[in-house]
């Protein structure tokens, strides 16, 4: 259908419901013809446009409420023209059949013919002769006589509930508007039966060139005369729909009678047990899909849990892991602390070993600082056996150079011998003679050590330097021969 246009002037419309704010407005629509002339040369053409502009100009002080290219050839050009009101149809008219029109560049003038519309809207004779004619009619039951009126192209938002929120139409207010004309048994909008246009495989929902929802519904009278009056309030009008605000736009509807039946008890019944049959359809197929969701969320489920026992398991292996990683520390810990523990054990039991060494040896070195002041007391006491006058006793410090031979006991060396040897080989203690007798601990020395680490000889009564090298002197004794006192 055509779009809905803005109506300027309302003073034709005629009340259908003004608490919905519907009207019926006289179609003023005409057909304009425009004949073309021949071509000649070739690449020229003749704009549309400039044609139209041209008739716009024609009309003088009206202006068309539209104006639209109906079709195009290359011999005419045919337009369709609606004004606002019927009483401009003539005077449109006047100006427009028989002129001609000059288009610059062309030689040839353009002859233009205008008609009024010519509605296409059934008549009385035309739904009498279809039924009386029909042999699977029967004109007795409703549905099947002339009782029934076919819309098309109504809007959705003019019908819908107000205070909806919705625009889809509403049979409550279809039955309120075109209740003014008789008594009404049934109504019918196929768009808001669900399963409608699957069991007639048409599609119910259509739009119009604004972009509105549209939609066709079927309307029942009980009475004939309802049909009649209706049918007649309806030719040669556009239904139009004035708002709040007062201002009005109109749009087309196609009026027929209904001869398909669609309102006879037996399609009604048939629609109901179609209907029927696809609710149990839709019931299988939701049960199915219950099942089917059922059993994904059963297999959602299986894999969430086995997910999960792979996650504890995982979980499990990590922690012992981790358990014998940790374990693992801990004994290499150990282990490093036993190790740490036996080697200061070991340091400890080698600082007790190296301390009962250095014990036993001052114990040693006691002994035989004990054997030497015995074997010095010895040697004293045979040398005052043979009268030998001591001169200076010295404990520790200098050293006493060999004289003779020496006489060891142990690691204690003796050496006994004059200061002033004689003459000759084996010579004898002389009187007034001294003599210096040194001993000395020397662990380890063999005698050519002690012969090395003995110093040169020392005048009597005299004492020789402390030195730093060669065996510790514990004690030595200068003493002189001579008569005995």
């Amino acid at each position: 259908m055509a779009a809905a246009t803005i109506v300027h002037d309302t003073s034709e419309a005629v009340e259908l419901c003004p608490p919905h704010g519907l009207y019926l407005k006289p179609i003023t629509k005409m057909i304009i013809s425009v004949a073309l002339p021949q071509l000649k040369q070739p690449g020229k053409s003749i704009s549309n446009w400039e044609v139209m502009e041209r008739l716009k100009g024609m009309v003088h002080s009206h202006q068309f409420s539209t104006l639209r290219i109906a079709k195009s050839t290359m011999d005419f050009i045919r337009f369709e023209g609606e004004v606002e009101n019927r009483s401009l149809v003539k005077s449109f008219l006047a100006c427009l059949d028989g002129k001609t029109i000059k288009l610059s560049g062309f030689s040839d003038i353009l002859k233009v013919r205008a008609a009024e519309f010519k509605i296409d809207f059934p008549t009385r004779h035309d739904w009498d002769s279809f039924f009386r004619d029909a042999k699977d009619m029967n004109e007795t039951l409703p549905g099947e006589r002339p009782d029934t009126i076919h819309l098309e192209g109504l809007p959705c938002k003019w019908f819908a509930l107000k205070d909806s929120g919705s625009e889809k139409p509403s049979e409550q207010v279809l039955v309120r508007v075109f209740e003014k004309f008789g008594e009404i048994r049934n109504v019918d909008i196929p768009m808001l039966d669900p399963y409608r246009e699957e069991m007639t495989g048409r599609n119910f929902h259509t739009f119009s060139f604004g972009g509105h929802l549209n939609f066709e519904a079927y309307v029942q009278y009980c009475e004939y005369a309802g049909f009649i009056q209706a049918m007649s309030a309806l030719r040669g009008m556009k239904l139009m729909f004035k708002g709040e605000d007062g201002k009005a736009v109109a749009c087309n509807i196609k009026v027929s009678f209904d001869s398909t039946k669609h309102l006879s008890d037996a399609s009604i019944k048939k629609r109901q047990q179609e209907r029927q049959k696809l609710q149990e359809l839709e019931q299988q197929r939701e049960e199915q899909k219950r099942r089917e969701k059922e059993a994904e969320e059963k297999q959602r489920a299986e894999e969430r849990k086995q997910k999960e026992l792979e996650a504890q398991e995982r979980e499990r292996r990590r922690e012992e892991k981790l358990r014998r990683r940790a374990q693992k520390q801990r004994d290499r810990e150990l282990r490093r602390s036993q190790k740490k523990l036996e080697r200061l054990q070991a340091e400890e039991q080698k600082k007790l070993q190296e301390k009962i060494r250095s014990e036993e040896r001052k114990l040693l070195l006691a002994q035989r600082n004990l054997q030497s002041i015995r074997l010095v007391a010895e040697l004293l006491s045979r040398a005052k056996s043979v009268r030998l006058v001591p001169a200076v006793l010295v404990l520790g410090g200098p050293r006493a150079p060999p004289l003779g031979a020496p006489v060891r006991s142990g690691n204690t060396g003796a050496t006994l011998g004059p200061r002033t040897p004689g003459p000759g080989k084996g010579a004898s203690l002389r009187p007034e003679t001294c003599y210096l007798l040194t001993v000395a601990l020397s662990p380890g020395k063999d005698k050519g050590q002690a012969r090395r680490d003995a110093g040169p000889p020392t005048r009597a009564h005299g004492v020789r330097p402390a030195s730093s090298r060669g065996p510790r002197t514990l004690a030595f004794i200068s003493f002189c021969h001579g008569p005995a006192a």
